[in-house]
């Protein structure tokens, strides 16, 4: 059986404070650049170039709001030696906010998804652009790392003899161990949902709706200073069986198991957290599935510890077909465990559809979530769990600590929360 063991030194708070040691963000600045240089050169990379918001962040810590994660009109690029370069829409803002950048920063020139057609030559200008900054470094006939991009700006780079080779495999494995300031920070992000769950148990009642539970979530997390709710999941009753990965405006009506995935980022750093609950007393299906549930996340984490592999920890989870699906492939994501920092999906991933055949190495630092679906065999609903880990020299530590012991019934006269 496992624990929650919150770390001795854990300071909890959102506030970087002048008189108790917490996250020390200039470090983590360092601390991510310096990762990120050293994957770059492992990889014979002369620079790697980030469109994802996730690594422009990790290599420059800077940020410019959730409205432009998806335009493609933001970029970064780190030499394998030398300071990171910022195209930003907003440099004389970055100036300010952004002093470590310095002036290794000017604006992009980017076609906005398409919404620029190639006939404009808009993607010859940044070729243009990232050649002569990669002629800045040393490094412009050395292979440049990608981690995502347009077609047109692809071949724009290769017309300017720019060699282009996949870069995201190079962050990965910069971002695959967490450093003590990333912990904290996936720390706080947890806690916040902690308190978001409380607020979730006592809205449950009968005539509240899925999505009114949405709400809740995102107004508890947006005041305690969430940057981001990327989604809430909210499903109940017949809904959860099989696992629809949405919300609706369901009423929720005596005797549903409601479960939530709540995903926000603090500072950058993300929750995938599920937890959940009945709207009155449970049935002995609904208290079987649960029990179930709960027991494989139990023993996928009574498993983990650095040296053994993402093999070993799906061992302990029952086939597809022994919780309802066709096959693997159709039940990817329920018996499931993934990377968590300043992405949703990092490494290491845990399937059975993928880790038999490729298992990966456990290493102390790596944060994971790891979670479970079953359904009732009656039918009324289903019960998932999620805890998020640390792995530690010999084990690991929990950090998601609202309780899943057991099935916490909820909005009727004589349940627990009432």
């Amino acid at each position: 059986m496992f624990y929650n063991k919150p770390h001795a030194t854990a300071r909890w708070g959102t506030m970087a404070m002048d008189w108790e040691s917490g996250v020390n963000y200039p470090r983590l600045v360092q601390d991510r650049i310096r990762k990120a240089q050293k994957a770059v050169q492992a990889a014979k990379l002369g620079a790697v170039l980030a469109f994802d918001f996730d690594n422009i962040r990790y290599m420059t810590s800077t940020h410019i709001g959730e409205w432009c994660r998806d335009k493609m009109n933001r970029y970064a690029l780190l030499p394998r030696e030398g300071k990171p370069f910022l195209f930003d829409p907003a440099v004389p803002a970055k100036r300010i906010s952004a002093p470590w950048m310095e002036e290794r920063m000017e604006p992009p020139i980017s076609n906005m998804c398409g919404s620029l057609p190639p006939a404009m030559k808009v993607q010859d200008g940044f070729a243009k652009q990232i050649k002569r900054v990669l002629k800045s470094y040393g490094v412009e006939k050395e292979p440049l790392g990608v981690d995502m991009i347009e077609l047109s700006m692809l071949k724009a780079l290769e017309n300017e003899g720019i060699e282009v080779v996949d870069g995201r495999q190079a962050l990965l494995d910069a971002r695959e161990v967490k450093t003590a300031d990333e912990v904290e920070l996936l720390k706080v992000a947890a806690g916040m949902v902690d308190a978001t769950y409380e607020d979730i148990a006592r809205a449950i009642r009968p005539g509240v709706r899925e999505n009114e539970l949405v709400a809740i979530a995102n107004h508890r997390l947006y005041s305690l200073g969430s940057e981001r709710v990327e989604c809430v999941n909210s499903v109940s009753g017949g809904r959860g069986k099989p696992h629809c990965h949405t919300f609706a405006d369901r009423i929720i009506q005596p005797g549903d198991m409601i479960f939530l995935d709540i995903m926000h980022s603090f500072n950058g750093y993300r929750t995938c957290y599920y937890r959940t609950f009945i709207c009155g007393k449970p049935n002995k299906y609904q208290i079987d599935a649960y029990e179930k549930c709960s027991q494989w996340v139990s023993a996928a984490i009574d498993v983990i510890k650095p040296g053994v592999t993402t093999a070993d920890i799906c061992a302990v989870w029952p086939k597809a077909e022994e919780f309802g699906y066709k096959n693997e492939d159709e039940a990817y994501l329920l018996q499931y465990g993934h990377g968590i920092g300043l992405s949703l999906w990092e490494r290491p991933i845990l399937s059975r559809r993928f880790c038999f055949d490729h298992p990966a190495e456990i290493k102390e630092g790596m944060v994971f979530a790891v979670e479970c679906w079953l359904g009732a065999e009656d039918g009324s609903g289903a019960a998932r769990i999620e805890e998020e880990v640390v792995v530690t020299k010999n084990s690991c530590e929990i950090i998601t600590n609202y309780p899943s012991d057991h099935l916490i019934s909820c909005g009727l006269p004589g349940c627990e929360v009432y």
